[in-house]
């Protein structure tokens, strides 16, 4: 019976807070757009992401980037005309600027990422656009600079060797017309390498969906990446 009870207690508290637990797939519908066209979107992201049709957001990650080992997907559906300007924030979770996570503990180490994320037209139920090697993506946050302040006893942000480079959101990066040629980060991810799990498992994902990241899954802690889609 308290066994019950505490489940119980702990379904009403995710209700209350709007979201979904590490390793599901919450599901919403946004508000915030509007459009001829309805479209699903289905993502996954080690550890947070947000994403916005130009600067208006369509769904964020239901899990705080504050939340170690967060692994929960997101389903949203939402209205919108082509073409379609979508901008995303990609972020794997870190304690502070030296980029590392479980600072102090024996387990002190650099986080990985990764996403992935794909998109359907529900009036024909098509895969219209996809995570994969056409999206334009840079790293505005990489740290550490030099990978030995993982082992560093006292790692401090600024300090050789857990120097950071955090160059902070290019302004307009959110417009249709913004020049993305210099974003060449974006790189395929193989999915052993990322091992995703969780909510990542309970979406099937189309065969061109790809998990992707910036160079180095370690110390690109990070990313703002963007995509047109047009008309099928």
């Amino acid at each position: 019976m308290r066994k019950l009870l505490f489940i119980l207690l702990v379904a009403l508290f995710l209700i209350a807070c709007g979201g979904a637990a590490s390793g599901e797939v919450s599901e919403t519908s946004s508000s915030n757009t509007s459009g001829a066209v309805s479209f699903k979107m289905e993502a996954w992201a080690d550890n947070w992401f947000a994403a916005y049709l130009g600067y208006t957001l369509i769904v964020e990650d239901s899990v705080s980037i504050t939340t170690e080992r967060s692994f929960n997907a997101e389903s949203v559906t939402f209205e919108a005309d082509y073409p379609l300007h979508l901008n995303f924030i990609l972020k794997d979770y870190k304690e502070n600027d030296t980029g590392l996570e479980y600072i102090g503990a024996n387990n002190q180490q650099m986080g990985d990422g990764g996403f992935i994320m794909q998109l359907t037209d529900l009036s024909s139920n098509s895969v219209v656009a996809v995570s994969d090697a056409d999206m334009a993506c840079i790293v505005v946050h990489e740290a550490p600079l030099d990978k030995s302040c993982e082992d560093e006893a006292n790692p401090v942000a600024g300090t050789n060797p857990c120097d950071f480079v955090d160059s902070g959101e290019p302004d307009g990066w959110q417009t249709a017309d913004f020049d993305d040629s210099s974003w060449t980060a974006t790189t395929i991810h193989r999915e052993i390498d990322v091992s995703p799990k969780d909510g990542y498992d309970a979406i099937s994902w189309n065969s061109a969906a790809e998990l992707i990241w910036g160079p180095d899954l370690e110390t690109n802690n990070t990313l703002l990446c963007r995509m047109t889609v047009e008309s099928p």
